[in-house]
């Protein structure tokens, strides 16, 4: 402490008038908040590798000659084991959206758009970042490759599934190993150099005063692929970031990557990033086995249940890892992870395998980590409508298909606000989520449409339809409709005609060309 506050003096020509003791984070580095006589603060840091802080140093430095959003160093020891830093305040961005995350996923619009705000940065630090950045400075390596990615995939291994007792063997699993590296790290789209944060979370966000975010922590970056902090943030378990909030951050950040670099088709951006969420959902699990199992922590253990959640839904995307891919479904079907149910996907009216990174956005093409591709010119048609204006025709001749009634649940169309909205609107959508009946209902009409249309698809039919009614057709058979057709275009990749009758909408999911 004496050599930090000799430091400061040196820097500052007088010691401090106070010196405050900041919290630990995760690593072994010590911070204060010093203060001088004007009430001006500063943060002074003891660290403890060398190393360690002279990339976060030189990181520093250079991102801000580059004019992004980090702390300024203000002095530094000749050892750089103590330095000097501007003080960017007391919240971050995880404190900031602590509200949406404790009600289990429902994150306010203000949240929601400090969430967008962070992802919109996170290209800027990427990709400006990386140029003239010399990454022998980075620390512990200079970039993401094989040997740290089978150095994670291992971890997994023996810190947690074989903690779980579960039997599997160990070359093939291996084999597979070495081929999910190789795929990581070798992508033909991937243009110029990357800076990888390699810990980007919201604890590593901090906000000013007008909510704009400062980047902190980033003394573990390297070269490597932009995929890997955008799955280490959205699918944070923790985070509980419902599906539809989780793809529109992907879509904010897929326009935001224009900006700064060229970017892969958006189907091929989505095949990319399916991968760095399976292998951060492992990596993950490896360092909550380690912490939670090996070292009794309580927290790490808490953990894994919604970890465990975020694998089971990744196993209806395609992987070309068989062997790993059943020693993960069987993981999953073990006796203890059976009672795992997420809020964030029953708050979004999804109950597991929706992993579509988009909304429907058409001039960008529709992407998805769906299990099924088309296999025949299946056109799926999804109608709301009124019953007191009749069950919509069935204009293929086949003489229609289910119709479901939604008068049993909950209307919003009772109370005075969402008169004039529909079931597209946001306060309706929080209205009908909140009251849950809408979910539930959906649940068992998801189950019976998924199969129906895997059928259809196997016997090369060409038409289906769904329709919704309601009392008004505005408010629950829209929602229900809308929600449908989003759900069978993401897993199946189909064409989807939707229309809600009364309100004189439509909308086309194109299916994917493959």
């Amino acid at each position: 402490m004496d050599k930090l506050l000799e430091l400061y003096k040196q820097w500052k020509g007088a010691e401090p008038a106070n010196i405050q003791q900041l919290p630990g984070g995760g690593s072994n580095r010590t911070y204060f908040r010093l203060t001088d006589l004007d009430g001006q603060t500063v943060i002074g840091v003891i660290g403890t590798s060398r190393d360690e802080d002279h990339a976060f140093i030189y990181l520093t430095e250079h991102f801000t000659k580059r004019k992004l959003p980090v702390p300024q160093i203000l002095a530094a020891s000749n050892d750089e084991l103590r330095y000097i830093q501007t003080d960017l305040g007391s919240t971050s961005l995880f404190d900031a959206i602590r509200g949406g995350r404790e009600a289990g996923g429902r994150y306010t619009l203000k949240e929601q758009e400090l969430l967008k705000r962070t992802i919109r940065e996170l290209p800027n630090i990427q990709i400006r970042g990386a140029r003239e950045l010399d990454f022998s400075n980075c620390y512990p390596q200079a970039e993401f490759d094989v040997d740290s990615v089978l150095f994670d995939l291992n971890y997994f291994k023996y810190c947690f599934l074989k903690a779980t007792e579960l039997d599997f063997h160990e070359l093939k699993l291996e084999a597979d190993f070495r081929l999910f590296a190789k795929d990581l790290t070798n992508d033909s789209y991937e243009v110029g150099e990357c800076f990888l944060y390699r810990d980007f979370q919201a604890r590593n966000v901090m906000l000013d005063h007008d909510g704009n975010p400062y980047f902190i922590d980033y003394q573990g970056g390297r070269k490597g692929p932009y995929y890997y902090d955008l799955a280490s943030f959205l699918w944070q378990a923790s985070a509980k970031y419902p599906h539809k909030l989780r793809r529109e951050l992907v879509y904010e950040y897929y326009n935001s990557l224009k900006n700064y670099t060229e970017v892969p088709p958006s189907r091929h951006f989505a095949n990319r990033l399916s991968l760095f969420v399976l292998f951060r959902t492992l990596q993950v699990l490896g360092a909550y086995g380690f912490r939670g199992y090996f070292e009794q922590k309580k927290h790490f253990v808490e953990s894994i249940p919604p970890a465990i959640q975020n694998l089971r839904e990744l196993l209806d995307t395609t992987f070309h890892y068989p062997y790993l891919m059943d020693v993960l479904r069987r993981l999953t079907e073990l006796p203890q992870f059976q009672q795992i149910e997420t809020i964030a996907s029953r708050a979004d009216g999804y109950k597991t395998t929706d992993l579509n990174p988009y909304k429907a956005h058409p001039q960008d093409g529709p992407a998805t980590f769906s299990k099924y591709d088309a296999q025949g010119p299946l056109v799926v048609r999804v109608f709301s409508f009124s019953f007191a204006k009749g069950i919509p025709e069935d204009e293929s001749g086949n003489g229609g298909g289910y119709v479901f009634d939604c008068r049993s649940t909950h209307n919003p169309g009772r109370y005075e606000p969402y008169k004039k909205l529909t079931g597209l609107d946001e306060p309706v959508i929080r209205f009908l989520e909140d009251d849950g009946e809408i979910l539930t209902f959906l649940d068992s009409v998801y189950k019976l449409a998924d199969a129906h249309v895997r059928r259809y698809i196997q016997r090369g039919f060409t038409s289906l339809m769904f329709c919704f009614g309601c009392t008004g057709g505005q408010h629950r058979s829209v929602y229900s409709a809308q929600h449908l057709a989003e759900h069978i275009h993401a897993k199946f990749g189909i064409e989807v005609r939707v229309c809600h009758r009364e309100q004189n909408i439509s909308q086309t999911f194109e299916a994917r060309q493959d």
